[in-house]
Order: C-alpha cells, then structure tokens, then sequence
C-alpha cells in the first residue's frame, strides 16, 4: 500500500496505475450532489448570480481544493449541536451522480483526487488525464471503520445544504482505498464494463 500525504502533485498523481492501494493522510473536502451542482450552476457556468455568502465559501474552498480530494461521502456526524464534530459513519456514496460536474469541477478547482464507489465515465476519465488526477474507489459497507480514520474535523460549509450534502472539512489518517481510473487513460471500470459485454455477447450468441 502507497503511502499518500494529501494535497497531491501533478508528479505524484501521475506515479499512480490502476490497481494501486493507496493510504491516504492530509486533508480533503465532502461533497455530493447538491455542492457539486452549487460549483457548476454558480461559479462555472455562471448560472446564477453568487451571494455574499457564496463568495466567502468559494475563497474559502479554493486554496483546501486545490491539489487535494474531493470525497463523495454523506457523512453522519456526531456534536451538530455543540459545533464539536465527530465522524460517525464515513462511507463512500455512488459517484456516477456526479459524472455530468466532475471534470469541469476537477478543471476549475484543480482538484487531483476523487474518492466515492461505482466508479465513474469518460468525462471524468478525460479530466483525470488533463488535470491530472485520480479516482479513488473507497470500500463500500465500512463507513464506521473509514469514519475512524477521519482525526478531525477542521469545519464545515454550505451546512444549509443538509448534514449529507455539505462541504465537511476533514483532516485524515492512512484513509484506505484504490486508484481504479488514472491519470494514463486507465479505467478499471470500462475495463469491466468491456469484459461484461463481451461476455454477454457470448452468452447471448450461444443457441439453445
């Protein structure tokens, strides 16, 4: 397992293969569908005019963002009514939701790593390529044991947005997971996607 301190680097992204075990330490952000569209909608495309408050967060973010890792996680979080925060459950989320905003967010934050589960497609593919980063798959159904290495949580953003849905703030420790697409065109993902239609193509052709 590769030992990885967060932010990242352009050289060590590229030292990353499909199939690399990585532990990761440093920090990175949460986010999910609703902060994912508030990036697009407000600050990329331009959507809708950005308030006050949207400004304040976006200079807040930015510097976190860039060269880290985004993680697909709706965290459940302990100490919401003393501001004293403690990760519960830490689990990843399916990330194909955010296939339509990933790589222009990856793109205007400079963003080299993001973590989830299910893998994602060909416009994020080619923003790990550009950027470059890395998608990391996280191990599904172990959202306690990933919760244990969060060591602190550091703040939150957009909390209007809901407890699953906001920007948590996370500093880390030897977080578990896999790189499955790389910065050289590599997806295990459409790798599997291939083989499984290859296979059914067969099945299919076979008579009966």
């Amino acid at each position: 397992m590769k030992s990885i301190t967060l932010p990242l680097n352009d050289s060590v992204v590229r030292s990353l293969k499909v199939g690399d075990p990585v532990a990761l330490s440093g920090v990175m952000v949460t986010g999910r569908d609703a902060v994912h569209k508030w990036m697009i909608d407000t600050f990329i495309k331009k959507t809708r005019p950005p308030s006050p408050e949207d400004l304040e967060v976006y200079e807040a973010i930015k510097p976190l963002l860039y060269g880290s890792v985004i993680y697909h996680c709706g965290p459940v979080v302990a100490g919401l009514d003393t501001q004293d925060y403690r990760f519960v459950a830490a689990g990843p989320t399916t990330s194909i939701r955010e296939e339509p905003y990933q790589g222009d967010v990856m793109r205007h934050f400079k963003i080299q790593g993001v973590i989830g589960k299910g893998g994602m497609g060909a416009k994020t593919l080619a923003a790990c390529q550009e950027v470059p980063g890395v998608y990391l798959h996280a191990i599904g159904g172990a959202a306690s044991l990933i919760a244990q290495t969060v060591q602190r949580v550091l703040g939150v953003y957009k909390l209007d947005f809901g407890v699953p849905e906001a920007m948590w703030m996370i500093e880390v420790k030897d977080f578990p997971a896999v790189v499955t697409m790389d910065a050289h065109g590599g997806s295990l993902h459409a790798d599997i996607e291939r083989q499984s239609k290859s296979a059914l193509e067969e099945l299919l052709a076979q008579p009966y």
